[in-house]
């Protein structure tokens, strides 16, 4: 059996919650041009660790997380135009944000 990883159980849960805001914005709020950059950016954050953790070499796996941490930038832009644009409450903003946080400061 395989052993658990925290980060990737921690980047897939983020995935699944991006989906998840995803679906929301395009079927709540008929959004789909900045909810799919946000769909992208944040699928590809755990892409991106789930690549990083089969590494063949240290360096190739620091450039996999460091392309990682880049997208959650991104992932944090596109949430903040949703936000300033009314498409996400203060709360839901909050919220994956600070997964989007958490991230970043690891």
């Amino acid at each position: 059996m395989k052993e658990s990883n925290p980060v990737k159980d921690k980047s897939k849960a983020f995935v699944v919650r991006i989906i998840n805001v995803y679906k929301y914005l395009c079927s709540n709020k008929n959004e789909y041009v900045l909810s799919k950059q946000l769909l992208r950016s944040g699928t590809s954050v755990g892409a991106n660790i789930a690549e990083a953790l089969c590494g063949i070499s240290k360096k190739d796996f620091l450039a996999k997380m460091y392309i990682a941490f880049k997208e959650c930038v991104e992932t944090q832009y596109w949430l903040e135009l949703l936000s300033e644009t009314d498409f996400l409450s203060a709360s839901e903003f909050e919220s994956i944000n600070n997964d989007c946080e958490e991230f970043l400061n690891s």
